[in-house]
């Protein structure tokens, strides 16, 4: 553990209003509704209205994170954003947080992990304060899917939604804060999942519009077996290292990606003793924003308890995996 413990001082989140129900999804997916809950556990999913982008619902959040942290926006000196899909190719997302928010003390950055970015934010907040201490940052992760998927591709429609999760990083007392965290790039399998038009190597146009280039794609299969063969172990070496064992964990945080994945998940790590939190069945994926979505509502409906050991799990597109573990400190 570092000289200055670092870890959460508080959480928030922002679900748009907009609720999407399965029998919509299904009737432009060509699936059936109860198809979609088989297969994903997916009841409802929520949209970004018209005038709604991911800044705007990452606003939202990073307010509710620094009112259940107690600062005020004068009093952060990072604001990090995770998003896949940022609000326009320039300026970073991050920079338009930061305007509305009024946090001019705040150098920001944005960061595209996709799913797992929540995760890599953590981590660069968690170097930025201790190697500042007393810093505190405000890592935000905001997605808008309903924006790039194709709705007939039931690979994707059916999965994927709009959200944005928030959490201050700052100094806790010693014992409590993050313990270790496991970050893991495989660009050997970047092709898993992508958007194949609309940057530097194949610029949009009116053919790669026309030909549906700039929609969201995903081989379902083949992350699948990604995740399979690759997160337990990852959790597995993240424990080792602590000295703590699956059963030590208290509550786990996985990417909210499929219900049934997040099932198979559990099993395979053998943390079926710890409390696993899933918004999924109302929420959807929502990309870098499952995590804190998920943990901030553990955590303000009281199931984080100081001391608790949270085991936080993201993966996806890249492909990469993103592991963390703390001891809990934050008030609910």
């Amino acid at each position: 553990m570092s000289k200055h413990a670092i870890g959460i001082l508080g959480t928030g989140s922002y679900l748009p209003k907009e609720l999407v129900g399965n029998e919509e999804v299904a009737r432009q997916a060509g699936v059936t509704a109860e198809w979609i809950e088989r297969k994903t556990h997916i009841s409802t999913r929520r949209h970004a209205a018209p005038d709604e982008a991911s800044s705007d619902l990452a606003v939202k959040a990073a307010e509710r994170a620094l009112s259940s942290a107690g600062l005020s926006v004068a009093e952060i000196d990072y604001l990090i954003l995770a998003t896949s899909t940022p609000d326009f190719p320039q300026p970073p997302t991050s920079y338009l947080v930061q305007h509305r928010l009024g946090a001019e003390n705040a150098a920001c950055l944005d960061v595209n992990v996709v799913c797992s970015g929540f995760v890599y934010a953590l981590e660069l907040a968690r170097g930025l304060v201790t190697l500042h201490p007393g810093a505190r940052a405000l890592v935000v992760a905001a997605d808008v899917y309903s924006r790039i998927v194709d709705v007939t591709d039931r690979r994707t429609a059916v999965l994927f939604a709009d959200g944005a999760g928030a959490a201050v990083v700052g100094a806790v007392p010693e014992g409590y804060g993050f313990l270790d965290t496991e970050l893991t790039s495989r660009g050997d399998a970047h092709a898993l999942i992508r958007i194949e038009a609309g940057g530097s190597r194949t610029p949009a146009s009116h053919e790669t519009v026309a030909q549906g280039g700039h929609f969201f794609r995903m081989n379902g299969r083949a992350v699948r077996e990604f995740v399979a063969g690759n997160v337990p172990a990852a959790l597995r070496r993240l424990l080792a290292r602590a000295g703590l064992r699956t059963e030590d964990v208290d509550h786990f945080v996985p990417h909210q990606a499929n219900g049934v994945m997040i099932a198979d998940l559990v099993e395979s790590s053998g943390l079926t003793k710890a409390h696993t939190h899933r918004t999924l069945e109302r929420y959807g994926n929502v990309g870098a924003a499952s995590i804190p979505v998920t943990l901030d509502e553990a955590n303000h409906d009281g199931y984080l308890k100081k001391g608790d050991l949270v085991l936080l799990a993201g993966f996806g597109g890249g492909m990469a995996l993103g592991t963390s573990l703390l001891r809990w400190g934050a008030a609910a």
